[in-house]
């Protein structure tokens, strides 16, 4: 695009309904204490399942946010997407009103939609017959309608969009947005991830894939990302919304600004439908790309966000990844995954996981990796065991990938 700009971008405004925390600070705070968010599953009965245990917002009633006609209309994964956007907008301090409608937009992700409404339809479906299935089961089920409703609730007129990339979805959803005010196409977005895939199915499929944790005894450690005995991740659930702005709009608005976003690099390994390339290099060009477009070198980075799944496949090849792409600096960096404690929300993560960056940055403190406590020596980076730590962090990243080879990292700095 000959005329094409380079807007700097920040984020005024965060929102976050997770496993350990229905508020940003809620979540933060349970982060930084190492507060674990997973247990027995509550959502259904998962008693003849394999795997019985995951990361479910706790206390989670949409009628304290939403009327019952409005929650009615929604499935899970859209209520947590609206829920979380009013926070960030109430947070960031952004009215949304006919003068700046066109120019504010909305890009959610999701790994899978509205499962839940699928599978409970197609039960009534099966008991009942066809006549008896819900007019609004399409329009609930279908994975654009967190970024629709969301749009529909806060008014935002301007770019909306849906992106379905797997666990790398919400990443996914910040960077495009983030391109889009960069570029000028809008001054403001409301971004992130959501997903609400605790249901019968996905547990069932996931188990037989045998890609979620077994301990269905050790709830609070059977997410152990990094560690040798790790076996699998666990299913979570929520939420991670961000308010990215055009500087000179936020500061013309005297916004609280929490960083700014100055880099983004997306990849695919072009390998296999469910396992990332074994070396890593479609992870590591994504890290290097993010690297690159923020102007930044490996040795600028003071922290990263791993996607650390806690499955044996995934966190050996982001280690690599990392060693890849940041070279012999990679063993300075401090790592965390901090799914860990919140389980793995599959497209929603990339949105909380964006949001813990970003607070990390604000409060020079990183969060640890739980449950670590018998590294892999495959695994050999600084991945923060147990306990957070007092870090200064000036620029971070945050690592997201997904099946079918999707890879996605984002890059925060302090604003100055």
């Amino acid at each position: 695009m000959a005329n094409w700009q380079r807007n700097r971008v920040v984020v005024t405004g965060l929102g976050a309904l997770t496993p350990i925390g229905k508020t940003v600070t809620e979540y933060w705070e349970g982060l930084i204490s190492g507060r674990n968010g997973i247990g027995p599953i509550t959502l259904f009965d998962a008693s003849r399942h394999e795997c019985r245990i995951a990361g479910e917002v706790k206390g989670f009633d949409p009628h304290d946010y939403l009327d019952r006609k409005e929650a009615k209309r929604m499935d899970r994964f859209t209520q947590f997407a609206v829920i979380a956007s009013r926070q960030a907008l109430a947070d960031a301090q952004l009215v949304i009103n006919d003068l700046n409608a066109d120019q504010v937009g909305v890009i959610i992700g999701t790994g899978v939609g509205g499962l839940r409404v699928m599978e409970d339809q197609q039960e009534i479906y099966l008991r009942k017959g066809p006549g008896r299935c819900s007019p609004f089961l399409v329009p609930t089920m279908i994975a654009n309608m967190a970024a629709g409703m969301t749009a529909i609730h806060t008014g935002a007129k301007g770019p909306n969009s849906c992106t379905v990339t797997a666990c790398a979805a919400g990443s996914n959803a910040i960077g495009d947005a983030y391109r889009l005010i960069q570029s000028g196409y809008a001054k403001a977005m409301i971004c992130g991830g959501t997903e609400a895939a605790v249901t019968p199915l996905a547990m069932a499929g996931f188990a037989s894939m045998k890609a979620v944790s077994m301990r269905n005894d050790q709830p609070e450690t059977a997410s152990r990302p990094f560690s040798l005995d790790r076996d699998g991740f666990v299913m979570g659930e929520g939420s991670g919304i961000l308010i990215l702005e055009d500087l000179e709009q936020a500061i013309g608005r005297n916004a609280k600004i929490y960083a700014e976003i100055v880099g983004y690099g997306t990849t695919c390994d072009a390998y296999h439908m469910t396992s990332p390339i074994p070396d890593g290099q479609g992870a590591a060009r994504a890290i290097e790309l993010a690297i690159k477009d923020a102007g930044l070198t490996a040795r600028d980075i003071c922290y990263i966000n791993a996607h650390g799944t806690s499955t044996p496949v995934n966190d050996a090849t982001e280690t690599r990844a990392i060693k890849k792409a940041l070279g012999e600096y990679a063993a300075s960096v401090p790592i965390s995954s901090t799914k860990s404690m919140t389980g793995h929300l599959l497209g929603g993560s990339g949105g909380i996981e964006a949001v813990a960056t970003v607070m990390a940055i604000v409060h020079d403190q990183v969060p640890p990796t739980t449950n670590l406590t018998n590294p892999d020596p495959e695994c050999d980076l600084d991945y923060i065991p147990n306990h957070s730590r007092a870090h200064q962090v000036e620029a971070a990243l945050s690592n997201s990938f997904g099946f079918g080879g999707h890879n996605a990292t984002l890059a925060f700095k302090k604003y100055h």
